[in-house]
């Protein structure tokens, strides 16, 4: 919770306790629950809204095509490299076999 401990918690609820009075704390901890659920039903509002808008100028289509054209551009380039990267080993071990070859006879 933000980062906080138990004790650090404890220590801040004594201060307000301290500074506001027993009689206050309840009247402010509930004055800022009520403002935090109205910041949250705002935020909620927002996020509907921005959905309502995207569903309906199509932007979510065509997010998911682009995501699903992205996706296969990328698969085929790995697919590129994957097969480039295996035939240069290829022709880097035959090199090597090839160049070693009389080495391996002499000994």
């Amino acid at each position: 919770m933000f980062g906080i401990g138990g004790g650090e918690l404890i220590f801040i609820i004594f201060i307000a306790l301290m500074l506001f009075g027993s009689d206050k704390v309840p009247d402010i901890a509930r004055t800022l629950a009520k403002g935090m659920a109205q910041v949250k039903n705002a935020t909620n509002e927002i996020k509907s809204e921005i959905q309502k808008e995207v569903k309906a100028n199509g932007i979510d289509n065509s997010l998911k095509e682009l995501n699903e054209t992205f996706t296969s551009e990328v698969s085929k380039v790995k697919e590129g490299i994957d097969t480039n990267l295996n035939n240069s080993l290829h022709e880097i071990s035959n090199d090597i076999d090839d160049a070693t070859g009389p080495i391996k006879r002499q000994m």
